[in-house]
């Protein structure tokens, strides 16, 4: 059965963001003389520094204090300059357009700010696919709390359990297993090696999800 609603999440899924994204922050600790393992740095993808927070983990390593407004703004210019000619996710147009075919409602949900999940979707031309799009600071708690998932539902007029979520992060799987949704995972090489075991479904990309969503 189609889901009534399939809801999305952004960084790593219809953009391949998250390797820059970590690469930046590897090069900020190695400037210091410290390594930022993988394994350690993905608690905090899908979710904010509240999870788990590079910042303090820097300091806590370097016993230093830094200036994150600096830091964080030549890493934010080191970001955008290597994601310049980044597109969709090999697979995300052909997914979207099958979706929108079949008269499903879509909609982005992320933990990132409306100003970074809207300009690509702008920038990509994706913006016309999606009913909506849910941000930080659209509800009360980002992920890995349900609330984004829900607040989702709920402009979409549809129960939470028909809605099918598109994930790539543990802490995403998490927000959208607590909300009551299916959820389904497409890994980057950012998360390939998260725990995935509450997910319905773990796909090797978006042609795969495309024919077990859509039969084609």
């Amino acid at each position: 059965m189609l889901p009534a609603a399939v809801l999305f999440d952004f960084d790593g899924i219809l953009v391949d963001t998250e390797w820059a994204i970590y690469q930046a922050w590897l090069r900020t600790f190695q400037r210091h003389g410290q390594d930022l393992p993988l394994s350690l740095y993905t608690r905090c993808i899908g979710s904010d520094f509240d999870a788990w927070s590079p910042k303090v983990h820097l300091e806590d390593l370097t016993k230093l204090g830094f200036d994150w407004v600096e830091l964080d703004s030549a890493r934010q210019v080191e970001i955008r300059a290597e994601l310049e000619k980044e597109g969709p996710i090999d697979g995300v147009l052909a997914l979207l357009e099958g979706i929108k075919a079949r008269g499903i409602p879509q909609a982005v949900v992320s933990s990132s700010s409306h100003s970074w999940v809207d300009g690509w979707l702008e920038k990509l031309g994706l913006r016309g696919y999606f009913s909506e799009v849910i941000c930080k600071g659209d509800a009360r708690r980002i992920k890995p709390a349900p609330d984004l998932y829900l607040a989702a539902a709920q402009r979409l007029g549809v129960d939470p359990g028909g809605c099918l979520v598109i994930e790539d992060s543990h802490n995403g799987l998490l927000a959208a297993h607590a909300a009551g949704m299916r959820t389904w995972i497409v890994p980057n090489r950012v998360t390939l090696g998260l725990d995935f075991s509450l997910a319905e479904k773990v796909a090797g990309g978006f042609h795969e999800l495309r024919a077990k969503l859509l039969g084609n």
